[in-house]
């Protein structure tokens, strides 16, 4: 329910209809590649194909990148490629994504469609425990935005090893925040207690500032803070 004073909430059902306007009238919705990979990961996965990040979501990453002017980007999560891709679109072409999954049989969906849309070239695909493949990453402040999109609980680690490696002014994503509204259940199940958990863990660090908006299953968006700048 909308209302029109400016402290209240301001609550909006998304409707199909609605969806499909805003999408429309944003220029978000899915070109032909994008569809296509939407398409056959229905297909060939249909139980997991609800992973796949919103259309609006997938759009919103590609600005952020060509916003912040990103050339180096770590995904944490790959599932069938629809966010890398998302995200590669938005780099120069000396930009790199490297993106992490465990599945060798749902990434695979995802080689052909990133070498249609001509930016594989600009990603690399690193098979394994994520915490392994950011562990291996350079520790020193690199990365221009890091995307983590994977088990739920394992993001708290994920995130603690991301944070230091951002640049000041860097971008650290994190989706399904809101996990279709279980995180303030009573008794949440076993992801929503791990996503609530993370939710406070990063509200409780310093080192970044924090918003949480309701794009999609919630996205929270954090910004490496330069030294001396307050989170708030």
């Amino acid at each position: 329910m909308l209302r029109n004073d400016t402290l209240g909430p301001r609550n909006l059902t998304l409707t199909p209809e609605l969806h499909t306007y805003l999408l429309a009238q944003g220029r978000m919705t899915p070109d032909p590649v994008l569809a296509e990979l939407i398409e056959h990961t229905r297909a060939a996965v249909p139980d997991q194909a609800h992973m796949t990040v919103a259309p609006e979501e997938g759009a919103l990453l590609t600005f952020l990148v060509r916003l912040l002017g990103a050339r180096h980007i770590v995904e944490v999560g790959t599932f069938t490629g629809y966010s890398s891709l998302c995200l590669a679109r938005g780099l120069p072409a000396d930009g790199s994504l490297i993106t992490c999954d465990v599945s060798a049989e749902w990434t695979a969906l995802a080689h052909d469609f990133w070498a249609r849309d001509g930016v594989a070239d600009r990603i690399e695909l690193r098979l394994g425990p994520a915490l392994d493949t950011l562990r291996a990453l350079p520790a020193e402040p690199h990365l221009d935005l890091a995307f983590i999109d994977a088990d739920k609980p394992g993001y708290i680690g994920y995130w603690e090893e991301l944070v230091p490696r951002l640049r000041p002014g860097a971008l650290l994503l994190a989706d399904n925040t809101l996990f279709s509204g279980q995180v303030i259940d009573a008794d949440p199940g076993e992801k929503p207690a791990a996503i609530r958990a993370f939710n406070e863990h990063a509200r409780k660090d310093d080192r970044v500032q924090l918003v949480m908006l309701p794009v999609a299953d919630g996205l929270t968006m954090a910004r490496r803070l330069p030294p001396g700048e307050s989170p708030v």
